[in-house]
């Protein structure tokens, strides 16, 4: 019976240590490449996964290329095509942590903490450092981002004749609800 009782203890013991992840499928990335003059050039993918590790500040996400959506039809398609080959690089991750983070110092107002990572898309990887804010809301937790990264750290190539009408530098903004 002791040790049955044991047994009982160790199992509850292990199911409250055990790792608790809050995550999202519908999380948001906006990203934009414009050049002042220049048409616009900026996507949406509303289907972006998040999953947060709420003991360790563990962070990863999942975009999938073709979910970039574009005002013009024909620039998405070229996104897909030429530059980000989605056909043989489908998706873009993110692994990192963000520091210093404590579920109980988070109230509704955005709290900023560090996140470090790494981003990986088309083939390639590239440490990212950013700011990331924080907050309550309803049932789950916000984060939000804003980032920039350089097409060229990703292998991807702007062809001469566009370069003038598309950033080399890429800004990036984030936004997730996981519960």
């Amino acid at each position: 019976m002791k040790k049955n009782i044991l047994i009982l203890l160790l199992f509850i013991s292990n199911i409250i240590i055990a790792q608790k992840e809050m995550i999202t499928k519908n999380g948001l990335i906006n990203f934009e490449a414009s050049v002042p003059l220049f048409e616009e050039i900026k996507a949406s993918n509303e289907v972006v996964q998040c999953t947060l590790n709420i003991n360790t500040g563990e962070i990863y996400s999942l975009a999938l290329i073709k979910d970039f959506h574009f005002k013009i039809e024909l620039m998405e398609e070229h996104f897909n095509e030429h530059y980000l080959e989605s056909n043989h690089y489908p998706k873009a991750t993110f692994k990192g942590r963000i520091l210093g983070f404590n579920l109980n110092i988070i109230g509704t107002s955005p709290k900023e903490f560090k996140m470090k990572g790494r981003l990986e898309m088309h083939g390639k990887k590239k440490e990212i450092t950013t700011l990331v804010f924080l907050k309550k809301v309803n049932n789950g937790l916000e984060i939000i981002s804003n980032f920039s990264v350089a097409t060229n750290d990703f292998n991807i190539k702007i062809p001469t004749v566009l370069s003038m009408k598309v950033a080399e530098t890429v800004n990036i903004k984030t936004s997730f609800l996981v519960q």
